[in-house]
């Protein structure tokens, strides 16, 4: 399945060669589909290896920068992340860098995974305030690190408002639009982020999260790893049900003004997700959807 028109396809078979020419011990290895987001195609290679290839040429920087980053970040945080075990060169087959990982055992969040809501809620906070906090380690927002969720709300608007006018058209009455934009644009009127920068993961949506024993234990994609104001690291939580959402809040006691504008993050990733995956990605279309009605309801009782 292709999402992007600049989009390099991606099988086991070319997987097979790419290891035939660059790591040809892992070549003979069990093989088999592990995933696939919107940015990454994932392949699972024995019992401890992930292959991971970028889908676009302008994702191939995500993969170089977790390579930089990652193993200096990993001993400070308090979950596991993904190690990089090697770097894969381009070819003619596949012309980007493409990366193996060690494989992490875990299983996505879910009813049937979270042993209690308010406990994951707690974790992810954990793991945010330990990220947040962590020193940057010489890195600036500049470059691959200076991704558009590290800043402000308002140089966004110009997109954000073609997307609400696309998803007219095609939710029609399933969503209350009118309301989502609403919330938006009151958020555009709040002062904005002010602080010092942090180190950000930009995605911290469930499919990015690993469950053991009914804990959060593993936090993986960093290819939207940047430098910048922490509000929209924050917007990922209406993914969660209600009792996670508000553990999360508590445990970290965000104010109503990063609450909101992180509100207005998670609303923009929604309704952009929402139009553009529209008729290629139906299961994050209805990701999209459920985040956006989550934060409907939230929004109606507070």
């Amino acid at each position: 399945m292709t999402l992007h028109h600049d989009e390099i396809p991606v099988d086991e078979s070319l997987v097979r060669t790419l290891l035939k020419a660059q790591r040809p011990e892992w070549a003979d290895l069990p093989l088999s589909v592990a995933g696939s987001g919107t940015d990454n195609t994932m392949f699972r290679l024995g019992d401890d290896l992930l292959v991971r290839l970028p889908r676009t040429p302008d994702k191939e920087l995500s993969v170089r920068k977790e390579r930089e980053w990652l193993p200096r970040l990993a001993p400070r945080l308090t979950v596991a992340v993904p190690e990089p075990v090697y770097a894969g060169t381009p070819t003619p087959a596949f012309p980007l860098t493409w990366s193996v990982y060690r494989w992490i055992d875990g299983v996505e969040p879910g009813p049937d995974t979270v042993r209690e809501w308010a406990a994951f809620g707690t974790d992810l906070a954990a793991f945010v305030r330990d990220l947040h906090s962590t020193d940057l380690l010489g890195a600036t927002r500049t470059g691959d690190l200076s991704g558009y969720r590290g800043g402000d709300l308002r140089p966004c608007d110009q997109s954000v408002s073609g997307y609400f006018e696309d998803c007219r058209g095609t939710v029609g009455a399933t969503l209350d639009v009118q309301t989502l934009e609403r919330l938006w644009r009151d958020a555009l009127t709040l002062p904005g982020p002010s602080g010092p920068h942090v180190w950000l993961h930009s995605d911290l949506k469930p499919t990015n999260l690993l469950v053991q024993d009914g804990r959060l234990h593993a936090v993986i994609d960093f290819g939207g790893l940047s430098v910048g104001f922490p509000d929209a690291e924050h917007a990922t939580v209406w993914d969660l049900p209600a009792q996670a959402r508000q553990a999360y809040w508590d445990s970290l006691d965000l104010d109503d003004l990063t609450w909101t504008r992180a509100r207005a993050w998670a609303i923009a990733v929604g309704i952009s997700g929402l139009a553009y995956y529209w008729s290629t990605y139906p299961a994050f279309v209805a990701e999209c959807q459920a985040r956006l009605r989550a934060i409907l309801d939230d929004a109606a009782t507070r």
